[in-house]
């Protein structure tokens, strides 16, 4: 019989809260190796807890082999006393489904799908022509890079470009400090295949990027979730989290964060290296919306120098999420070290992608598309961030780039409930607990602004706020 101590108004998170209480009735033999956990709905219902919540408990316990998933029967005890721990990404990872299951949807989703909360810009707005251009061009250059494999660290002309590109944002780096990868994700897992052990506590933005929290699940992490501020993260939390928990790293976004759309003021973002220092932790700083921003401000790369900070970033966003050609910056050292990595698990990354998106890059063709979407986007923004006030939707913030808006109805306290019916008027939305690391409820939705100004949209968006049920705006 499990009994242990749940208090949704600690500070400290729930589902660690759960994780520690099993584990410690299971080191002390209170329970014994084989037992049966209540189901992931009984222990919710018993302790009053979101089953998100015991999901993520169940399965950090799985990855750190305190507990066996067996199908159809449920969760078992063993004994990490007698058994070494299984390996992060083993049932932890067959058990992400409420974690991705925004980004399933999204991929799946109909032609006539409305993505208010889509991740990615609609095909409409991107350069194909510009794509198919260079593309021509690179086929009928004479050499290799059709055929063979490229250089662990990239292609060095990209390279080069991008130190740059990234002296433009104050970041000094040179071309050996530059690894490049298979778009921002691959750049992420290669840090946390470096840094991060099972059990081990990171840091992440609460509310943040749902991949992130994902993989970093399947790795057997501990998440500690910051807050989220307008002004960047909760400084008082992050303190008190690196004080007790001693994380080794933390993944964040400085300027238009996912997905509240906020930038870090450069207080925040000081007193975040601080206490990178004080405790001694690696910040990665997310950078994959950087060509969105029409207005550069200070990055934490900049302000550190590549010292305690990993720089990522990618073209996924603006060039081609087919193209899956992105980098990571960091001291000399350590990007040799994630090179090493990367070239562990997945040899070199492609040459031709990445020669065709210095191509790109370098024939002035894609600062002139910038230019086009920044305004395109603009418009956009402006034109939904009326549109919501007009409805009575709460924004988080109003940003001045991106794509992204952080919003709510007044009157809804778990945006969940409205999805369902949401999908039944051919539209997609993005609740806010897909983007909390421990699944908890949240009234806030995710909405990119390239889809919300669809007449179905805002009809739907009308109708709930007027006081209708899901039901009757479905209708």
């Amino acid at each position: 019989m499990i009994s242990i101590k749940v208090d949704a108004n600690d500070a400290y998170p729930l589902v660690d809260q759960i994780v520690d209480g099993i584990r410690r009735q299971i080191d002390e033999r209170c329970l014994r190796p084989g037992t049966k956990l209540p189901s992931i709905r009984k222990f919710a219902e018993a302790y009053g807890v979101s089953r998100f919540t015991v999901v993520e408990a169940y399965d950090r316990l799985v990855a750190l082999g305190h507990l066996e998933a067996r199908r159809g029967a449920g969760f078992f005890t063993t004994s990490v006393r007698d058994a070494p721990a299984r390996p992060a990404g083993n049932e932890g990872g067959k058990r992400n489904e409420e974690l991705v299951w925004l980004l399933r949807r999204t991929l799946d989703a109909r032609e006539d799908t409305v993505l208010a909360g889509g991740p990615w810009l609609p095909n409409a707005w991107m350069d194909e022509m510009g794509i198919r251009q260079s593309l021509g061009a690179l086929a009928r250059k004479n050499g290799t890079h059709l055929l063979e494999y490229g250089d662990p660290f990239g292609y060095l002309p990209l390279r080069e470009h991008l130190a740059l590109t990234l002296s433009e944002l104050g970041i000094a780096a040179r071309a050996s400090q530059i690894v490049l990868t298979h778009g921002t994700s691959q750049a992420l897992d290669l840090v946390m295949r470096h840094f991060v052990k099972p059990g081990d506590a990171v840091l992440v933005d609460d509310p943040g990027y749902y991949n992130l929290f994902g993989n970093l699940r399947l790795h057997g992490a501990r998440l500690l979730g910051v807050p989220r501020n307008p002004d960047g993260p909760d400084i008082a939390a992050l303190e008190e989290f690196a004080k007790e928990h001693q994380p080794r790293i933390y993944f964040t976004q400085s300027v238009m964060q996912n997905p509240t759309g906020t930038d870090m003021s450069p207080h925040v973002a000081f007193r975040v290296l601080q206490l990178a220092e004080k405790f001694d932790f690696t910040v990665v700083e997310d950078d994959i919306f950087c060509d969105l921003q029409t207005r550069k401000t200070p990055r934490l790369a900049a302000l550190d120098q590549l010292n305690r900070v990993i720089y990522a970033r990618s073209f996924s966003k603006t060039l081609s999420g087919s193209l899956r050609v992105g980098f990571l910056a960091a001291r000399q050292p350590l990007a040799e070290d994630l090179a090493d990595v990367k070239m562990l698990t997945s040899i070199t990354s492609s040459q031709f992608a990445e020669r065709l998106v210095y191509m790109m890059l370098v024939d002035g063709h894609y600062r002139k598309f910038l230019a086009r979407l920044h305004q395109s986007l603009h418009e956009a923004r402006v034109n939904v961030a009326h549109a919501f006030e007009r409805i009575g939707m709460r924004l988080f913030v109003e940003p001045d780039a991106g794509m992204f808006l952080w919003a709510r109805f007044p009157n809804v306290d778990d945006a969940l409930t409205l999805t369902d019916s949401a999908t039944k008027s051919g539209i997609m939305l993005a609740p806010g607990v897909v983007f909390r690391p421990h699944l908890q409820p949240s009234p806030w939705m995710r909405f990119n602004v390239t889809t919300c100004d669809n007449p179905r949209v805002l009809r739907w968006l009308e109708q709930v706020a007027q006081g209708g049920s899901p039901r009757q705006a479905a209708e």
